[in-house]
């Protein structure tokens, strides 16, 4: 926080730009520390976002050198990441996660093994130096065709999502790091990315307060230290205006958010993002941000498309809010108060890693193919006309109806349309993991003859209307033997072909698939 000796006296230039610096918290390219970024740490910067391109997985301790790197120029530095597990995975994002995803989890509804879950990703962020996890998503997924949240929530339940979310949240304390809820007020019944666009959130206040607040409000009682908002419009969240502006520069959103009792660090979701670029750009939206009660500015992934270089996307920032509070506009209180709230944290994270005694947080993989195969299903074609769809969780029957042989020539196509603006790039675990047993043979629906042998398929999105669910009505014509695997929801819709739903696309779900495609039940 700034110091000048007396609650009256004007800050000097250097020390409003120390304070300003403070509340910024950008990423940036590269697997080793930029020297403009390595200046401006020096010069206050609160922190840094880590995001896959910081990441080498072929050096080990890379990571934690770089963290290292952020100290010596910040000993108080904020370093966090977006470590979700399943599709979210920043640390393990070349090679898949190793821990499931939040649906599968919520599946399987064990808060212990939730909790163990938090406690692999609170230690892998702890040994590479990270300090706050973006994670756990407390989103209460109540719309089927949300394309943003989907599997990253533990369901649509209220109460499952909100006992889940405390226990991943503790695993991943236990272990010294801070986890962040998102994306408050709640994303879950949503139709547009707001990676790509501004969602709305049509819902009544009781609505609201009844099914999405819950699972924020049970983080904030179990020690959460920070939340993230989300970049949605709440029409009736504060007055005319402010209800017609994203979430995370309404005041009103701020204010609900600290009326649940929660006194840690509020960070904005990332400001290169569409529902905040589109609208109000970075600059402003950083400033409107701190005004609505923000106290972190995550910047965002100048790796995505469309983004600034990351000095730039930083000076876009940081000039706008020290424009801001030279002319007024931004109350010095209002930063200072942000800033003390940033350093808060990065104390207690300093006396929590000193103060935890298990630094191991259990093995990685923690046998986790054996249980998420139990979060699995398969639905079937219907076998006559006018029948339905038929879904069973029945391990056994599914390994039988799916198996071939190990060594089968394997035709691979892929129907997903890119990936997920949360998720960002990462490889194909499951045409990995299919490797493993089988010829694979990548194709095309195309490429495939008349007579193709045997086919899978993998898809994410299978909504009604959807590209991918026309994709695989057109193959089940050519093949309708072929196998589809859905890592995405399990769609309310009759498919045409037999479709393993693993809900995860993480590298363990895919390993699991593979080995109930060959025959075998993981653990049985």
């Amino acid at each position: 926080m700034l110091n000048t000796g007396s609650d009256s006296a004007e800050p000097t230039q250097e020390e409003l730009r120390r304070l300003v610096n403070s509340v910024i918290w950008p990423g940036f390219h590269g697997t080793t520390l930029p020297s403009w970024l390595r200046k401006v740490l020096g010069e206050g910067l609160a922190g840094v976002v880590y995001f896959s391109q910081n990441i080498d997985p072929d050096s080990p301790g890379q990571i934690a050198k770089l963290s290292a790197e952020v100290r010596a120029a910040h000993p108080l530095a904020v370093i966090g990441v977006d470590e979700e597990g399943g599709g979210v995975s920043r640390l393990q994002a070349k090679r898949g996660s190793l821990v499931p995803g939040a649906a599968l989890l919520g599946r399987l509804d064990d808060v212990e093994l939730s909790e163990a879950a938090g406690r692999t990703l609170g230690r892998l962020c702890r040994e590479a130096g990270i300090n706050l996890n973006l994670a756990p998503v407390a989103d209460v997924n109540t719309n089927p065709l949300n394309p943003v949240i989907g599997v990253r929530s533990f369901g649509a339940d209220t109460a499952l999502v909100g006992r889940h979310t405390v226990a991943v949240l503790r695993g991943i304390q236990a272990l010294g790091v801070g986890a962040c809820v998102k994306h408050f007020p709640g994303h879950g019944d949503t139709v547009t990315d707001s990676h790509l666009g501004l969602p709305r959130l049509d819902l009544k206040p009781e609505v609201l307060k009844a099914q999405h607040l819950p699972p924020f409000q049970q983080a904030i009682e179990a020690g959460v230290q920070a939340v993230m908002t989300a970049h949605i419009v709440v029409p009736g969240l504060g007055d005319p205006a402010q209800s017609e502006t994203p979430a995370t520069l309404n005041p009103a959103a701020g204010e609900l958010l600290r009326s649940l009792g929660f006194r840690g660090l509020q960070i904005t979701d990332a400001l290169d993002m569409g529902a905040i670029r589109a609208t109000v750009g970075s600059g402003l939206g950083a400033v409107q941000a701190l005004l609505a009660g923000a106290d972190l500015l995550c910047l965002g992934n100048p790796a995505n498309a469309g983004s600034k270089s990351e000095e730039a996307e930083y000076l876009e920032v940081f000039d706008a809010v020290l424009a801001a509070a030279q002319n007024g506009q931004l109350p010095r209180e209002v930063l200072e108060t942000a800033s003390g709230r940033v350093m808060a944290f990065a104390r207690w994270s300093t006396q929590a890693m000193e103060a935890a005694a298990d630094t191991r947080g259990g093995a990685v993989e923690q046998d986790w193919a054996a249980r998420i195969v139990n979060a699995f299903s398969l639905s079937e074609p219907p076998s006559e006309p006018g029948e339905i769809s038929r879904t069973t969780n029945e391990l056994e029957e599914l390994a039988k109806k799916l198996a071939w042989p190990t060594g089968t020539e394997l035709h691979f196509l892929d129907a997903r349309r890119g990936h997920n603006m949360a998720a960002g790039p990462s490889g194909n675990f499951f045409a990995a993991a299919l490797s493993e047993h089988y010829q694979l043979r990548r194709s095309s629906l195309d490429q495939l003859s008349s007579t193709p042998g045997a086919v899978v398929v993998l898809a994410d999105a299978l909504q009604p209307g959807s590209e991918q669910l026309e994709a695989l009505t057109q193959l089940a014509k050519k093949a309708p033997k072929a196998i589809c695997i859905n890592a995405g929801m399990a769609p309310g819709v009759q498919l045409p072909l037999s479709t393993v739903n693993c809900f995860d696309s993480s590298r363990i779900t895919a390993r699991a698939v593979a080995a109930l495609l060959s025959g075998s039940v993981p653990g049985r």
